[in-house]
């Protein structure tokens, strides 16, 4: 998949994916929706995202997962 939205620069950040070259990692974007933040809450907290960057925030979370298996503790 091609993302336009998502950048890695290893002098930035430690070279983890971020929104389009900003200081805000995928995975804050992907953490604050786990917690339960909405988007309007998450657009107003950070101002400089937007809808879009979100949506391929997420995209590229959920091809992430794709490629690998993640450990899960079975329920007992």
């Amino acid at each position: 998949m091609n993302y336009q939205r998502i950048t890695v620069e290893p002098e930035k950040m430690g070279g983890v994916p971020c929104i389009r070259g900003l200081r805000i990692p995928v995975a804050t974007v992907v953490g604050l929706f786990a917690e339960g933040a909405s988007e309007s809450e998450i657009l107003a907290d950070y101002p400089d995202l937007q809808s879009e960057d979100l949506r391929e925030a997420l995209r590229y979370a959920a091809e992430a997962v794709t490629e690998r298996q993640l450990p899960l503790i079975e329920p007992k």
